[in-house]
């Protein structure tokens, strides 16, 4: 039997939010399942708590609030701290991201993390 995991968009309004929510699902109360995008393409290929034969899916109850919470302004938030720390090789691409996410364009923090499931474990996220 598939192990299913649910994430409580309602209780995510920030992408901490979400890091804190799909730990705890996995591994319960206090529990680990990447703190970053590439963390949690990783741990989507099973282990770190998920069957490892890959037997998984997981449910985002409420998605609606989360993609919400996870818009434009978590966006530019995270892209904020992305372009103070990355590599001046990228800070011109970085800071064109800010300036759309600023001004409510291109891909959101939701975004970003749904691509993550779709390339990483197609047909393992249900939006609900």
């Amino acid at each position: 039997m598939s192990m299913i995991y649910v994430l409580d968009g309602r209780r995510i309004h920030s992408l901490k939010d979400f890091w804190r929510v799909i730990g705890e699902s996995v591994n319960g109360p206090g529990g680990y399942f990447g703190k970053n995008l590439d963390a949690l393409a990783d741990c989507l290929h099973g282990g770190f708590g998920t069957p490892d034969d890959g037997d998984f899916r997981f449910e985002w109850h409420d998605h609606e609030e989360a993609r919400e919470a996870l818009g434009h302004a978590e966006t530019a938030r995270q892209l904020e701290r992305r372009l103070a720390h990355c590599h001046f090789t990228n800070r011109e691409s970085v800071a064109a991201e800010l300036a759309a996410a600023r001004e409510g364009h291109g891909p959101t923090v939701f975004d970003w993390l749904v691509g993550i499931f779709e390339r990483e474990a197609p047909g393992r996220l249900l939006l609900r």
